[in-house]
C-alpha cells in the first residue's frame, strides 16, 4: 500500500496494488519470525514494517508473554524512531491482569478495554472486536464486555492524531495482542483496510506464537546437548575429578540464550572453575549437595545486560537446567566417592589377607626356631661354665650366646605380630602406662633436641589390655619418632575418648614416609633404616599387639611434614571381666 503521509488515499475498493502489498507484508512476517532472533529485535523489526508500509504516523504493537508486556512504537519525528518498553503485569479491581503503567490517558484506557474485549454492537467497534474511529476529537462511549455486568465507559482520546485503529489478535489462544495504527489526517482508514489489518493482525499472532516456539524448541535443544555432553565427559575413561568440572564448566554458557555473554562457575570444595574470560555479573546458581551436604555451587553470569530492555535473562527452564547440572555434579561426586571407598575397602582387605598370611609364616618359622635355638643357646651357656676354657673359646661362646638371646627377642616378636603370644590382660590405665614409657626417654629426647608434649586426658576411661604388650606398643613408636628426628623436632602424645573407644595418637615432625613406603609398613622385616638400626619389626609388632586388643591402627604420613600415628582400643567393660574369669577358669 505504501501511502504518501501527505495525503489520503480515496478509495473504498481494494486495489491490487494493495493486495500485493498486503501479500508481501503477510509473507515478511511470517519470516522474520523464523530468523532465530531475539523478542525484542523481532518485535522492533514488525514494527518497523508495519510503520513503512502503513503509511501511517504512528504504529505500535502490544504483545503479552510469560506476564510480561512487551510495547514497541515506531513514530514520525525529526528522525523517525523506534522505542520498546516492558511493562509488568498487575491485577485489577476484577482480578484480571493489565500491564502496570503511569500512562491513565483516555487512549491507554481505550487499549486495555479493546485488548480485554468489547461489545460488538459499541461505536467504532465491528464484529470482529476492532475498533476505528476518524475523528478523536469526539468523545465516545462503550460497553465493556470484561467487566462482567456490560457497564458503559464514556471515553475522550483527544491528541494530535485525528484518525486510530485499534485492532487486537491472539497470540497463543490468548487474546493479548494488539496493533495501534495512529494518523492525522481524519478518516484516514477504510472498512477494506480494516479488515486487511485485522488479517495481518491474525498473522502477526500466528507468527509469535511460532517464534516462541521456535525459541523454546531452540532452547530445549541447547539444553539437551548441555546434559547430553555432560555425559559424555562423566564417562570418558580416566578423567579426573578436576578436570571433568572444569570441561563441565565450559559446557553451560552455549546452553543458555545468550550464550556470547554468558559466563560460568562451578565452586567445589573451596575450588573454583571458571570459563575464559570470567565476569561477575547478575547470576543464576543452584547449589551442590553431596550426602545431604553443601559442598558448593554451579552458576551462570552475565557481565552486563546486553539487551537495551530489563527483560527476563534467565528462563524458567534455565533455572531447572541448572538445578539438573548440579545434582548431576552431585550423582558423579557420589559416585566416584563410592569407587574410592570401595577400592580403599578392598586394598584393606588384601593388606589384612596379606598381613594374616605373613603372621602364619611367621608363627610357623618362629616354631621351627625355637627348638634349634633353645639348643644353641643351652649347650653354649653349658660351654661356657667348663673349667679351663681358653680366653678365646670363652668370648666365642659369648658372641654365641649374644647372638642367640637376640635372635630369640626377634622369634619372639614374630609370635606377638602373628598373635602366637596371648596377652594377659587386666584393667590398664593407658595414660600411665604412656608415662612410664615415656620416662625412659626423656634423657635421650632432650639430647636429641626433640621437644616432647603430652596431651593425656584426664578423665580417660581403662582399657582391657596386657600392659607390658601395651607399653611395648609405646616404646616401638617413640623409637620410631626419636630415628625420624635425626635433627631434634617435637613429639606429641595425646589420649582421648569416644564412642566407647580410647584413642592413643603419637605424632611427631620427622622425615615422614612417602606412599610407596606406607604401603609396606606393617610387613615383617621391611625397613627404610640402616642394616645395625632396625629390623623391620616395630610396626608390625605394634600391629600385631594392636589387632590382639581387639583395637586398630591408623598411620598418616608426609614426606618432610612427619608422622600421625592414632590407636584405638575398646573401653574395658563387664563382658571383658567375665571373659577373663573364663580364661582363668579354663587354665
Amino acid at each position: 500500500m505504501n501511502k504518501q503521509r501527505s495525503k489520503r488515499i480515496d478509495t473504498h475498493a481494494p486495489s491490487r496494488e494493495l493486495i500485493e502489498g498486503f501479500g508481501a507484508l503477510l509473507r515478511w512476517i511470517l519470516s522474520y519470525a523464523n530468523h532465530g532472533i531475539s523478542r525484542i529485535d523481532l518485535l522492533r523489526e514488525l514494527t518497523k514494517m508495519l510503520y513503512d508500509f502503513s503509511g501511517c504516523d504512528s504504529v505500535e504493537l502490544r504483545i503479552k508473554h510469560d506476564d510480561k508486556y512487551y510495547r514497541c512504537e515506531a513514530s514520525q519525528q525529526a528522525v523517525p524512531s523506534i522505542s520498546c518498553e516492558i511493562l509488568s503485569p498487575r491485577q485489577d479491581e476484577h482480578g484480571n491482569s493489565i500491564p502496570s503503567s503511569q500512562d491513565h490517558s483516555g487512549l491507554e484506557l481505550l487499549c486495555k478495554a479493546i485488548i480485554r474485549g468489547v461489545d460488538p454492537s459499541s461505536p467504532f467497534v465491528n464484529k470482529n472486536g476492532s475498533f476505528c474511529t476518524g475523528d478523536t476529537k469526539k468523545p465516545f462511549t462503550l460497553s465493556l464486555e470484561a467487566e462482567g455486568q456490560g457497564l458503559a465507559h464514556s471515553f475522550c482520546i483527544g491528541g494530535e492524531h485525528s484518525s486510530l485503529a485499534l485492532i487486537p489478535f491472539v497470540v497463543n489462544d490468548e487474546n493479548t495482542g494488539l496493533l495501534q495504527l495512529k494518523s492525522k489526517q481524519r478518516n484516514y482508514f477504510t472498512e477494506d483496510e480494516i479488515e486487511f489489518y485485522e488479517t495481518i493482525a491474525q498473522t502477526l499472532g500466528v507468527a509469535m506464537a511460532n517464534w516462541h516456539a521456535h525459541a523454546a524448541l531452540r532452547e530445549r535443544v541447547k539444553e539437551l546437548t548441555c546434559l547430553y555432553d555432560i555425559a559424555q565427559v562423566v564417562y570418558r575413561p580416566g578423567i579426573s575429578l578436576e578436570e571433568m568440572l572444569q570441561d563441565i564448566v565450559e559446557l553451560l554458557p552455549p546452553a543458555w540464550q545468550y550464550p556470547e555473554s554468558a559466563s560460568a562457575r562451578i565452586m567445589f570444595d573451596g575450588r573454583s572453575y571458571i570459563t575464559p574470560g570470567f565476569r561477575e555479573g547478575k547470576k543464576l546458581t543452584a547449589d551442590i549437595i553431596v550426602n545431604g551436604e553443601r559442598r558448593g555451587f554451579v552458576g551462570v553470569f552475565y557481565a552486563e545486560n546486553k539487551l537495551e530492555l530489563d527483560e527476563d535473562l534467565f528462563l524458567k527452564e534455565e533455572r531447572s537446567l541448572i538445578n539438573a547440572v548440579a545434582r548431576q555434579i552431585a550423582l558423579i561426586i557420589e559416585r566416584r566417592q563410592a569407587e574410592e571407598d570401595k577400592a580403599k575397602l578392598q586394598d584393606q582387605l588384601r593388606h589384612a589377607d596379606r598381613l594374616a598370611t605373613i603372621g602364619q609364616l611367621a608363627a610357623g618359622v618362629a616354631h621351627e626356631l625355637n627348638e634349634p635355638l633353645g639348643n644353641i643357646l643351652g649347650f653354649a651357656q653349658l660351654a661356657n661354665k667348663c673349667p679351663a676354657l681358653p680366653e678365646q673359646a670363652g668370648q666365642d661362646i659369648y658372641k654365641i650366646i649374644t647372638a642367640s638371646l637376640h635372635a630369640r627377642e626377634i622369634i619372639k616378636k614374630l609370635m606377638l605380630f602373628a598373635r602366637q603370644m596371648p596377652p594377659d590382660k587386666t584393667r590398664v590405665n593407658l595414660n600411665q602406662v604412656i608415662e612410664n614409657a615415656l620416662y625412659l626417654f626423656q634423657a635421650r629426647y632432650a639430647r636429641r633436641r626433640i621437644e616432647l608434649v603430652h596431651s593425656l586426658s584426664p578423665d580417660l576411661p581403662e582399657v582391657f589390655g596386657d600392659p607390658t604388650q601395651l607399653n611395648q606398643v609405646l616404646i616401638n613408636l617413640a623409637i620410631n619418632s626419636l630415628q625420624a628426628m635425626p635433627e631434634g623436632g617435637k613429639l606429641t602424645v595425646s589420649t582421648y575418648a569416644q564412642k566407647g573407644c580410647v584413642s592413643l595418637v603419637v605424632e611427631d615432625t620427622g622425615i615422614g614416609m612417602s606412599d610407596e613406603v606406607m604401603k609396606q609398613i606393617f610387613v615383617p622385616f621391611f625397613t627404610t633404616k640402616d642394616v645395625d638400626k632396625g629390623t623391620g619389626l616395630g610396626l608390625p609388632v605394634v600391629h600385631g599387639i594392636v589387632t590382639s586388643h581387639g583395637g586398630s591402627i591408623n598411620v598418616k604420613s608426609e614426606v618432610g611434614v612427619g608422622t600421625r600415628v592414632e590407636i584405638q582400643l575398646p573401653v574395658a567393660g563387664l563382658n571383658d571381666i567375665e571373659e577373663r574369669c573364663k580364661d582363668d577358669t579354663i587354665g
